[in-house]
Order: C-alpha cells, then sequence, then structure tokens
C-alpha cells in the first residue's frame, strides 16, 4: 500500500500501539503527547516507557508535544486521546488548514462517554460538535479486541472502523491493512461505540468477581461465564437504547469478542482495577465514584470502565433501563455498597 502521513493524538497504550502497527505498513506516523518523557524516550530511545514500557518501536514513528505540527498536513488523523479530555483536545486543532477544509480523514480509538449538559454523549458526537461542519456523519470509530502490547507485537487483531460515511470507513480499513490487523467496516456507529465502552463496565465486574473466586468455595469459572453473558445482554440492551442498528454489532468482535478479551486478558486495566477493588481495597482512596474520577490520576493506571460507569448508570435511569452490572459497580465505586453485598445481591444470594 502507498505509505501515507498519519497523526495520533495522544500517547498512551493503544495511539503508540496502532502507531507500531501502521508504520509495520510503511507509513509514516507522528505521535501528540502531553509528557516529556513520553515525546524524549520514543524519539531517542523508540520506546514508551511510560506507557507500553518493553515495546521496541519503529524508526518510522516520531513524536512531538506540539498538537498543531501533528494535525498539519496528514492525510489521516487518529484521535487516542482519554475521553474526559476529547472536546479541550479537539479545540486546539479546529483551525488548522488541512482539518479546517476537511481534507484530513479523522478516525477515533477513544473508548468511553463525555459529560455534557445534555447529558452523557458519545464520541463521535462530541467530536463532530467540535469538529468543522464539513465533519459531521463523516468521522470514523475503531475499535475491536485489541490490547495495545499485543497490536504493537503484530499479532493477529480484529478491528472494526465504522461511519455513517462508507468511504471514509473504507479509508480507514484500507490504512489499516497492515500485517497483524483485519479490519472491517459498520455503519452501526452507535452500536460499535457502545461495545467499546460499556464492556470496560462489565470487566471492572468481571475482575472483581475473579478475584473473589481464587479464594471462594462458591463461584467459580462457571460464574465467571455466567456473568460475562450477563453482561452482554446489558451491553446490548444500553445499544439499542441508544439506537443501535444491527444486532450483529454485539455478537461479532465489537460486542462478544472485544467483551471477552477485556474481562479475560491479562494486559486488561478495568479486570485489573476489579482485581485491586477486592485485593487491595483500592477504593479506600476516594470517598465517592465522582471523587474518584475527579482524582482517577491516584490509581496509577486509567480505569475507562470506573469512569464510563457514571455515564451508563445515568443513562440507565434517564431510558429506564433494567442494568444490574452497572447499577452493582456504581453502588460499590459510589461507596453505597461493599463488593460482597454488591456481588450477592447481583446473584440472588443471600
Amino acid at each position: 500500500m502507498e505509505s501515507k502521513n498519519v497523526g495520533i493524538i495522544g500517547g498512551g497504550a493503544w495511539g503508540t500501539g496502532m502507531a507500531q502497527a501502521l508504520a509495520r505498513g510503511n507509513h509514516k506516523v507522528q505521535i501528540w503527547a502531553l509528557e516529556d518523557e513520553v515525546v524524549e524516550s520514543i524519539n531517542k530511545e523508540h520506546e514508551n516507557k511510560k506507557f507500553l514500557p518493553g515495546y521496541k518501536l519503529s524508526d518510522s514513528i516520531t513524536c512531538s508535544k506540539d498538537i498543531v505540527e501533528v494535525a498539519t498536513g496528514k492525510e489521516f488523523l487518529i484521535i487516542a486521546s482519554p475521553s474526559l479530555y476529547l472536546a479541550s483536545t479537539l479545540a486546539k486543532i479546529v483551525n488548522v488548514p488541512n482539518i479546517a477544509d476537511g481534507s484530513t480523514v479523522i478516525a477515533s480509538l477513544t473508548k468511553g462517554f463525555v459529560p455534557s449538559a445534555e447529558g452523557p454523549k458519545l464520541i463521535l458526537e462530541t467530536m463532530e460538535s467540535a469538529l468543522p461542519e464539513i465533519y459531521k456523519d463523516c468521522t470514523v470509530y475503531v475499535a475491536g479486541p485489541s490490547h495495545a502490547e499485543e497490536v504493537a507485537m503484530g499479532k493477529l487483531t480484529g478491528l472494526v472502523a465504522a461511519s455513517l460515511n462508507p468511504k471514509n470507513s473504507i479509508r480507514v480499513r484500507e490504512l489499516m491493512r497492515v500485517p497483524g490487523l483485519m479490519v472491517y467496516s459498520s455503519f452501526d456507529v452507535v452500536g460499535v461505540q457502545i461495545c467499546a465502552a460499556a464492556k470496560n463496565v462489565v470487566a471492572c465486574v468481571y475482575g472483581a468477581l475473579d478475584a473473589i473466586t481464587e479464594t471462594s468455595e462458591l463461584f467459580g469459572d462457571n460464574t465467571e461465564s455466567l456473568l460475562m453473558a450477563a453482561g452482554l445482554n446489558e451491553i446490548q440492551t444500553l445499544g439499542f437504547a441508544m439506537g443501535a442498528t444491527h444486532a450483529e454489532t454485539f455478537t461479532s468482535i465489537s460486542g462478544v469478542g472485544d467483551l471477552d478479551v477485556t474481562c479475560k486478558s491479562k494486559y486488561g486495566r478495568n479486570r485489573r482495577f476489579g482485581q485491586d477493588i477486592v485485593k487491595t481495597d483500592m477504593l479506600a482512596k476516594f470517598t465517592s465514584i465522582d471523587d474518584l474520577i475527579a482524582n482517577v490520576g491516584k490509581i496509577g493506571y486509567l480505569p475507562e470502565g470506573a469512569i464510563a460507569c457514571k455515564y451508563v448508570h445515568e443513562i440507565g435511569i434517564k431510558k429506564d433501563l433494567r442494568l444490574p452490572l452497572t447499577d452493582a459497580l456504581y453502588k460499590i465505586l459510589n461507596k453505597e455498597s461493599t463488593v460482597d453485598e454488591a456481588i450477592n445481591d447481583l446473584l440472588k444470594l443471600k
């Protein structure tokens, strides 16, 4: 494939892993990162020692703290900024000429929801509200069972490029036609985004149950599979309530695939967070879910499911949805219930 100039906004693990995958396809990739140490380690040592340590990066990957520089002149721009900072990050690049005129194809790897006065918004909705009008219904959402570590190593990974603009979906799919990636197109932008965000909520609960199972005579693999099946049903309930259009979104790699790897993989931060709630009393540092979100940096890694839980819970109340796993995690994070109380209540065990 012809080499493309690609900018990646966000120097975290996932943005870095995708950069390495694209570099294997001979694309020229520049990453924007906030942290001096990330910029220095990528440029000088070809490794993101802060967020993806131990994985050697291609010499064709560079990094800069200048977000305008990274966005300028790129054929493709991939947003990998955390959802909490998405709107403020995009505001810095809207006047870049190739973005102002819509000539750059913009895709997103960001998972979760973005708070607003009207309630939680999905990622593409937030992006298209912040970007020039020409991007309306033209941005692309990329998701699937894809831990950054394995993507960086080149292990075979399936992804979905979802967009209401079929041409842009295909463009992003073709950009990512590189060794180690298999990318499929989808029109179900809502369903794919819901799967990517809500599976992290389920994974936090799964991690907590997984930690309890290590010493429990009552819970085991069967219980964990029961929880995962219930989680998939909850994701689908939320998805259709939000406007998902294709049932197969939930039974393919966006739904079943991403949920499975997020719950079970050793790389999963959300599973780890659930385990840490049980094993290290992680929540002792916080007084409520709002306090946790405001001080999420104290955790040492980003458990996206803890943040998404607040917004899924809010949507569930507004739309009168039955979301028992989300409600259980919300009560735990908001100090309304202990883990044991929430799990027992969830499974109707007294």
